[in-house]
């Protein structure tokens, strides 16, 4: 675990090159989104809120380096 998202917050985390899987828990739901992942390059990721049928969920989606770092200029790093 790396820690308790919020509004307007990023993390950051090195890990070695091969299979990851990052996860996000909502009150109802937990969410894994695999991936793959190689040395030297940046990966950036959005958590979002996605809608059920009676309650909104916690969801991860791969965004483009270009959104990844425009993104993280509007936010603080989480402590």
């Amino acid at each position: 675990m790396i820690g308790e998202s919020a509004n307007k917050v990023f993390f950051y985390k090195e890990v070695e090159p091969g299979e990851q899987t990052l996860s996000t828990e909502s009150e109802f739901s937990e969410n894994d989104l695999k991936v793959s992942t190689e040395g030297g390059k940046n990966y950036f990721f959005e958590q979002y809120i996605k809608m059920g049928v009676f309650v909104g969920g916690a969801g991860l989606k791969a965004v483009s380096d270009a959104e990844g770092m425009k993104n993280v200029q509007e936010c603080k790093l989480a402590k």
